[in-house]
């Protein structure tokens, strides 16, 4: 036997005391710790003889083993069993990827029988979260499958105009990204709504809209200056975690480029955690949950984004086309004020491109960054109350000299 496989069998071997101990916790009456790795093995040693003897093998272990677990399930008579099918499925799931590590393909198995024996034990909190889903949250669950499984597939997938950047197809790819990334910070929210304290809240409204969460917290504060404190964390936290985001966001889009674009926006997502832990370690008062954010998939404000989005990318190509690269910076000060991630994704894909350097893409979304902590001091100066200004305005001073330090200094 060769050290191949030798290792499927121990892959196996492994992924199945993995499901079956988890089982076996569960105290599933069908199968446990010992069961599921014998069912891996079965999976392994039928691909090896399919090898010699053909397909018809996989088949018929397949169907016996079906045959074998409906046959203990309907022998299983006792009041209190549950009907459900879940350890029958992950059986015949185990056995396919025991079969489907004969094939060579080592870690999309390993990574289906870890998520297999994650979504196993997660049945408590994946249950009573949609227990808790109210109507409002199947709508944006259900508008995002329209936005990515509906209208992204029937987009034509070619430029037009004349700088050749109009892509809807990749315009629209974009709009999925953004709303997923908002979807899965609105989905924390619904999960940790009660226990959300300053620090998870601040992370949750960087995932879902710094901006947004700046507004909410300055309008809270208006006559409870008491929880100044607290607000001014949680706003400097959204925005730290936007950065990192929008980081996440350039990096993915433009991965070729990332070795250049990403150190100099993380030296300011260090510089802005710093500040975070200083603003924490003198923080006052109770924590206090985070306010409601609005659905992240609503339909139109994906259009207004991927309208927003193309006519930024357009912007971006035909300023430099026609007044240089000194123009787009501008650009960039303008469209960051209320939203960074239109000139993030616009700039990374036209980086992709080599439409633009990458040392002027990374430039780009740190003025839009800057931008933006100027428009929401703003929002604080007219809706917030003087203490949280005055303590929002030495924290953002601080960061907007970090970044233009970065901008002008970084080699």
């Amino acid at each position: 036997m060769s050290n191949n496989e030798l290792q499927i069998l121990a892959i196996a071997l492994g992924l199945g005391f993995l499901v079956g101990l988890q089982r076996e916790k569960a105290a599933s009456e069908l199968a446990g710790i010992r069961t599921f790795p014998l069912i891996a093995l079965l999976g392994v040693m039928t691909g090896f003889l399919a090898q010699s003897y053909g397909g018809w093998v996989i088949a018929a272990s397949f169907i016996s083993l079906a045959v074998v677990i409906l046959s203990a399930k309907l022998l299983i008579k006792k009041p209190d069993y549950d009907p459900s099918m879940t350890t029958e499925i992950a059986a015949l799931l185990i056995y396919a990827i025991g079969v489907y590590l004969t094939l060579g393909h080592l870690t999309l198995a390993i990574v289906v029988g870890a998520a297999t024996a994650v979504l196993l034990q997660m049945k408590e909190p994946l249950h009573d979260f949609v227990r808790h889903m109210g109507e409002r949250d199947m709508l944006a669950i259900m508008r995002f499958a329209a936005i990515a499984l509906v209208i992204l597939p029937i987009l034509p997938n070619q430029t037009y105009g004349p700088f050749k950047v109009l892509n809807p197809y990749d315009i629209w790819r974009m709009v999925v990204l953004i709303v997923a990334i908002s979807l899965m910070g609105y989905a924390a929210y619904k999960v940790f709504k009660d226990k959300a304290g300053t620090l998870l809240a601040g992370i949750l409204g960087g995932l879902i809209s710094s901006t947004a969460t700046t507004v909410s917290y300055a309008r809270n504060t208006k006559n409870r200056p008491e929880t100044s404190a607290l607000a001014s964390l949680a706003i400097m936290l959204a925005s730290t975690v936007s950065v990192i985001r929008v980081t996440l966001a350039l990096m993915i889009v433009s991965p070729s480029a990332t070795q250049r674009v990403a150190p100099p926006l993380l030296s300011l997502f260090v510089i802005m955690c710093l500040i975070c832990g200083a603003l924490y370690f003198r923080r006052s008062g109770e924590a206090h949950t985070m306010p409601e954010p609005d659905n992240p998939a609503e339909l139109m404000s994906a259009i207004i984004f991927g309208g927003l989005y193309g006519v930024i990318i357009f912007a971006v190509a035909a300023a430099k086309e026609v007044f240089g690269s000194q123009s787009l910076y501008l650009i960039a000060m303008i469209s960051g004020l209320t939203d960074v991630d239109a000139i993030t994704l616009s700039t990374g894909r036209l980086v992709e491109n080599h439409r633009l350097e990458a040392t002027t893409g990374w430039q780009l979304v740190l003025i839009a960054i800057l931008a933006n902590l100027v428009f929401k001091w703003g929002a604080v100066a007219i809706l917030g109350n003087k203490l949280l200004l005055k303590k929002l305005s030495v924290i953002f001073t601080m960061t907007f000299m970090a970044g233009l330090a970065i901008l002008f200094l970084w080699p």
